[in-house]
């Protein structure tokens, strides 16, 4: 550049003054800015605001939130609770005279499991039965006496009485064992097989007795009292055998009412008008 011209640049620079330049966001920029920045502070107060409605509405205190409360025995709950993923606790009770209520819309199932969780026992509470699963199943009272229990060799009834209200009684379909069958007072006794023999056995006696009552024992077929090693007795004042059938006499006195008992060889039991002598022997045709 010629010397001249510099000096003439250099002589302009400096009689205009020095050249100031504005740094920062102006125009449209700036207030995009402020809105944004105004957006951000609406969103915030209504954030803590749902915030605070939340916690107001949840019931969140120190001591927990909502039914919930933390206290230094545990959790406690007050008033309904719904449980949507399974709960283990060690312990669950209700308040002190208040009844604890399990409700479910299909079922209530409680497992017991083992150090390898596998079930030991399981009690299922359905709408169509009441099931538990386990080695023993047993019913006690307050001072531990048994009323019943089950297992898979036996069913016990520890109770002093058991009495079946239905009104078509009791059906065994095996034997039964039991020192004694009674009936309420004022009530019939009816031991009865329908299709079927009934058998009653006992090592040293069979005692049948009704006290305040008639007693009366029918069969179709063949009714046997036996004893292998002792006697039957039947003691009463009266003893009728009212169907045994009566053999025919040859002689041809008057008739008379009075009968000889007599008993075939086979055990058969009939009846022979009396004698002077036993008339069994002429009335052995009956036993064939």
């Amino acid at each position: 550049m010629p010397q001249e011209q510099y000096a003439h640049r250099s002589t302009m620079q400096t009689s205009e003054g020095p050249q100031v330049y504005k740094v920062g966001i102006y125009g449209w920029r700036k207030r995009c800015l402020y809105f944004f920045v105004l957006l951000l502070m609406i969103l915030i107060l209504v954030n803590l605001a749902m915030t605070i409605w939340i916690l107001k509405v949840m019931n969140f205190t120190i001591d927990g939130m909502g039914n919930l409360r933390i206290t230094d025995k545990g959790l406690k709950l007050e008033g309904d609770s719904e449980f949507l993923k399974p709960l283990y606790a060690k312990e669950i009770r209700s308040r002190p005279g208040n009844p604890l209520y399990f409700q479910s819309a299909r079922n209530v199932t409680v497992n017991i499991l083992n150090d390898k969780t596998k079930v030991l026992t399981r009690l299922v509470t359905g709408p169509q039965a009441v099931e538990a699963h386990s080695q023993k199943f047993e019913v006690k009272t307050l001072s531990g006496k048994l009323l019943f229990s089950a297992d898979d060799n036996e069913v016990v009834v520890g109770a002093e009485r058991l009495r079946v209200l239905g009104a078509e009684g009791t059906v065994f379909p095996k034997s039964i064992e039991t020192p004694n069958v009674r009936a309420d007072p004022f009530k019939e006794l009816r031991l009865e097989s329908p299709t079927r023999a009934l058998v009653m056995e006992a090592p040293k006696g069979i005692e049948i007795n009704a006290e305040a009552g008639s007693l009366k024992a029918t069969c179709r077929t063949e009714l046997r009292l036996e004893s292998k090693d002792g006697e039957i007795l039947l003691n009463s004042a009266k003893i009728k055998l009212p169907n045994l059938p009566q053999g025919s006499s040859s002689s041809a006195g008057s008739r008379q009412k009075i009968y000889e008992l007599c008993v075939c060889p086979n055990g058969r039991l009939f009846l022979s008008q009396a004698g002077t002598s036993s008339t069994c022997q002429i009335n052995t045709s009956v036993c064939l």
